[in-house]
């Protein structure tokens, strides 16, 4: 096999070092690694597994990405540009980085602690999406409904005065902002914990 260069260019070589001890890593880093679609791939392919993954099954999936196929009829050149680019220089620049866990020895692959450093600037499908209209747009049909119901005279609902169940209407559309205002504020707590471990 020949020699490629692993190493990361010394000024982020430099500041993956000293971020070792405080799960800390510098922009430069960050951009250094996301900059490259290979990395980024693995990044999702290991979002999505959830577990502890083999170079081989990574690298077969990453070429039939990058050549818009299914795994099965993937060539043996095509698979094998992908798993040596990638035992070679990009899942060791990412173990450098403590993004992923790579045992060269075994072939075995892991997001690292510092994973969640990088998966806040990717838009992966496997990330949950904030849905909150949706809801608010079903509790103000419901309302709608049932005080429009109320007020022409919908049996079950004409038992009820037509305050009564606007006033319900009202405390379900407080309850939902609430757990919005208090979700937000933990996301953004989560967020703001994630930006301090950048320089």
């Amino acid at each position: 096999m020949s020699s490629i260069d692993t190493s990361l260019p010394d000024e982020i070589a430099s500041s993956v070092g000293e971020s070792e001890d405080d799960e800390r890593l510098s922009k430069d880093v960050i951009f250094e690694l996301l900059k490259n679609r290979r990395r980024r791939e693995v990044l999702a392919y290991l979002l999505e597994a959830e577990e502890t993954v083999t170079l081989g099954e990574l690298a077969e999936q990453i070429a039939a990405w990058e050549n818009d196929t299914d795994v099965n009829a993937l060539s043996s050149d095509q698979r094998k540009r992908v798993y040596v680019a990638l035992y070679q220089t990009h899942l060791p620049k990412m173990d450098d980085a403590g993004i992923v866990e790579y045992d060269q020895d075994r072939g075995l692959i892991s997001l690292s602690d510092n994973a969640d450093l990088l998966m806040m600037y990717l838009d992966t499908d496997s990330h949950q999406q904030d849905r909150w209209d949706r809801w608010y747009g079903v509790l103000s049909a419901v309302g709608i409904v049932l005080v429009g119901g109320a007020f022409v005279g919908v049996p079950l609902l004409a038992a009820i005065p037509t305050f009564g169940i606007a006033a319900a209407v009202l405390v379900a559309l407080f309850g939902l902002s609430v757990a919005h205002a208090v979700t937000n504020r933990k996301q953004e707590r989560n967020v703001n914990g994630k930006l301090s471990r950048i320089e």
